[in-house]
């Protein structure tokens, strides 16, 4: 945590949520919302990736919000498979950022339930950039991007991603011509490529300012 950081709480569909806001220095460019890992295999909002996306975020000038699903720290409700976890992050943009410039991020499961919420959200909302890391197409059903999404959009994923492999999210990529970014060597967590991670974000994030 640093001084820029505020804990919150909003009302979701299941009760509580849980949430952190990290804010740039100066004028706020827009809010970020960013996604944490599956919630029964350890997943909150202080995963390490997740604070690298917060990170670059802030860096950029964009205020980022993190928060837990149902179920995790103080937030309320129960694991939902992602249906109420989608629920819960669109109830969160409604409260904390209902207008103005808006990004989505998420880490593994995290990036299943931004893509779900995307489909309600781009016709509504101006979607400035997306960031999806390490995305659960092994385990979920994650849809197809909106073809206009492609170019504000970053995916990353690890060469050896033993949680979800490569060629899982290449699949899923393939039929969209959705390009992806492979970090060789790295694994699921982006352990000792924190920093690589978080300069690809910046990366994207600046480009076409």
């Amino acid at each position: 945590m640093n001084i820029h950081t505020k804990k919150l709480e909003v009302a979701g569909p299941a009760g509580r949520i849980q949430v952190q806001r990290d804010q740039p220095e100066g004028e706020s460019r827009g809010t970020a919302v960013i996604c944490h890992p599956h919630p029964l295999f350890g997943g909150t909002m202080d995963n390490k990736v997740v604070q690298t996306m917060a990170r670059a975020f802030v860096l950029c000038g964009w205020t980022a919000l993190r928060f837990n699903f149902r179920g995790v720290g103080t937030s309320e409700g129960a694991y939902d498979e992602g249906r109420g976890e989608t629920q819960d992050m669109l109830a969160l943009v409604e409260a904390l950022a209902p207008a103005g410039p808006l990004a989505l991020a998420g880490f593994s499961f995290g990036s299943f339930v931004t893509v779900q919420a995307l489909q309600t959200l781009w016709t509504a909302r101006e979607i400035e950039r997306i960031v999806l890391v390490g995305t659960a197409a092994s385990r979920f059903q994650v849809p197809a991007l909106p073809p206009e999404a492609h170019e504000r959009t970053l995916v990353v994923h690890g060469e050896v991603d033993d949680t979800v492999p490569l060629a899982s999210v290449m699949d899923w990529a393939r039929p969209q011509f959705l390009p992806v970014t492979v970090i060789p060597g790295v694994e699921h967590f982006f352990h000792g490529q924190l920093p690589l991670l978080k300069n690809l974000v910046v990366r994207h994030l600046r480009a076409q300012e």
